[in-house]
């Protein structure tokens, strides 16, 4: 906000006027209201945000000064959800502690327990048990921020109880940050420091929009919130059972570089490719394949592997999605009966072994044997194991690996090398090859061209 509110200073003052900094000047008048509106916010919003300080081992609340330092390893905010005592923070910040002190504005401390936690947004809710209803935040509407709006960020940055920073909103839909599973961040230039975690970002209205998850430590002026929409389908679910439970598909999917969308038929960044299937699941059985571009879900569009997982984790299990499928240059809707979301399968061990073929595309290739499979702990023994990888090559370049199982050429299954071969001689020089390729326990695409 150091820019924003400079840049209104100059508006509304306006530079070279000569009563420009009467106190009865218009412009003055404008910014002591604004200033207003800033300051009651802060005084409402104040009340609903909490210190929050886990309690590890066997040490309890005590009464009486110094049982804690201000800037305590792993304290953090929280927001008063209810009048009940439901409190919502981040899932780091309370860590595997059990028990919670919690700071009031009022001064007064009490033991919060968790109720719930949800790794995969970070997200936790925890309840402390009180004689008197607590002051609580209301909640907004994430899917109407704009970038550009004015929010205020409230929380225990370094132990300095309630802070009050003001800021602009910087971004939106912010993924691939690697703090979560399930990314949607706002961004914002309001400052966040170590503390803030699990408190609240505020809109002009009072609304809660978001809820602070971290900030890039390198950076000044970034950091990013939990969308109060994503936070509240959250809450619910914790709060009615304790744990989230989310859909799942079924598939393994990739995002469509400029070769792959070429390949099948759609604009770069339209949709996303799946690379497999996996057997009994929901899109197996509903009949989507390896190869489909999925580019809606439920009528929202899907640009992004991250937002596809999004959309799906959304839906409950049991619910039944519309899936949109590019299949062959052709569009398909596939209505999918979605089961609860599993953990995925742990990895597998990579193999190690030499024989030529495929030469020109840097590769040397082996047949998968019963044997081969289990001693390097294959799930599938269909495909043509890739055994080096030469140093330079096209195959590298791509980022194929030695243990990778080639599964399709040019979409036709191959399950020995000579197959391969056959495949790799009906192309010319120039051609690209379109590989399907199992590592570990996912499948990809990869597009190598033809040629020496």
């Amino acid at each position: 906000m150091r820019y924003g509110i400079a840049a209104l200073l100059s508006v509304v003052i306006g530079s070279g006027q000569a009563d420009a900094l009467s106190p009865d000047s218009p412009g003055i008048r404008m910014l002591e209201e604004i200033q207003t509106v800033i300051t009651e916010l802060a005084e409402q919003a104040k009340p609903s945000v909490v210190n929050l300080f886990p309690i590890t081992g066997t040490s309890r609340l005590r009464e009486g000064p110094g049982e804690r330092t201000p800037n305590t390893s792993g304290s953090g905010s929280g927001l008063i959800v209810d009048s009940d005592g439901h409190i919502v923070t981040n899932n780091h910040v309370i860590g595997d502690a059990n028990e919670i002190e919690v700071r009031f504005s009022d001064k007064t401390r009490l033991i919060a327990h968790v109720v719930g936690k949800d790794p995969d947004t970070d997200l936790a809710v925890l309840k402390v048990t009180t004689d008197r209803p607590l002051p609580s935040a209301r909640f907004g509407d994430s899917a109407g921020v704009k970038v550009g709006q004015w929010v205020l960020a409230v929380g225990n940055p370094f132990g300095l109880d309630r802070t009050v920073t003001l800021g602009v909103v910087s971004g939106i839909g912010r993924e691939n940050i690697n703090l979560s599973r399930y990314e949607n961040f706002i961004q914002t230039d309001a400052s966040i420091n170590p503390g803030n975690s699990g408190g609240p970002l505020f809109n002009l209205r009072g609304e809660v929009i978001g809820i602070n998850t971290a900030i890039i430590n390198f950076a000044q002026g970034i950091g990013f919130a939990i969308p109060s929409n994503m936070a509240k389908q959250v809450i619910e679910q914790l709060l009615a059972k304790g744990k989230v439970v989310r859909g799942w598909l079924g598939v393994g999917i990739q995002p469509l570089t400029a070769e792959l969308a070429k390949q099948f038929g759609v604009a770069e960044g339209e949709g996303v490719l799946v690379n497999e299937v996996f057997e009994k699941d929901p899109a197996a059985l509903a009949g989507i394949k390896p190869g489909d571009v999925i580019v809606r879900i439920d009528g929202a569009v899907v640009d992004s592997p991250n937002k596809l997982s999004r959309l799906i984790a959304t839906l409950a299990p049991g619910a039944t999605s519309k899936i949109e499928v590019v299949r062959d240059l052709k569009r398909v809707t596939i209505a999918v009966p979605l089961t609860e979301r599993r953990d995925a399968a742990g990895l597998a061990s990579l193999p190690h072994q030499e024989e030529k073929a495929g030469g020109r595309l840097g590769l040397d290739l082996q047949d998968v044997t019963a044997a081969l499979a289990e001693r390097f702990k294959l799930r599938d023994s269909k495909g043509v194991l890739i055994a080096k990888v030469e140093s330079n090559s096209l195959a590298q370049a791509e980022g194929l690996r030695e243990g990778d199982l080639i599964k399709e050429v040019n979409r036709l299954e191959v399950s020995s090398v000579g197959e391969f071969t056959s495949a790799l001689a009906r192309s010319r020089r120039g051609d690209t090859l379109l590989l399907r390729v199992l590592r570990e326990t996912r499948a990809f695409y990869v597009v190598l061209k033809s040629s020496d």
